[in-house]
């Protein structure tokens, strides 16, 4: 009974680890929903994992579960939105 109460317990803290880490796509996305500044969209989502800059033009990656997303903001405004496919290049 020992062995089955231990092998449930780990067994169920192994399912709970699986769903940290970073969200997916989906889950940006949704958060991101309405962040027309790059101050709504830093206070939805948090600091970009990257972020490059060229002139009044930024670029923030977000990295998800299963690829990135990339919001390019000018000024102060962000402007699109794109997510890219997971490893090697999956959609």
């Amino acid at each position: 009974m020992k062995h089955a109460l231990l092998g449930f317990a780990l067994a169920a803290l192994l399912v709970g680890a699986a769903g940290c880490g970073p969200p997916t796509k989906h889950e940006l996305l949704a958060k991101a929903e309405g962040a027309e500044t790059k101050q709504q969209l830093e206070a939805a989502l948090g600091p970009p994992n990257d972020r490059s800059k060229l002139g009044p033009i930024e670029t923030w990656k977000y990295v998800a579960r299963d690829g990135e997303v990339t919001f390019v903001i000018a000024g102060d405004r962000v402007r699109f939105e794109a997510a890219g496919g997971g490893p090697g290049g999956e959609p």
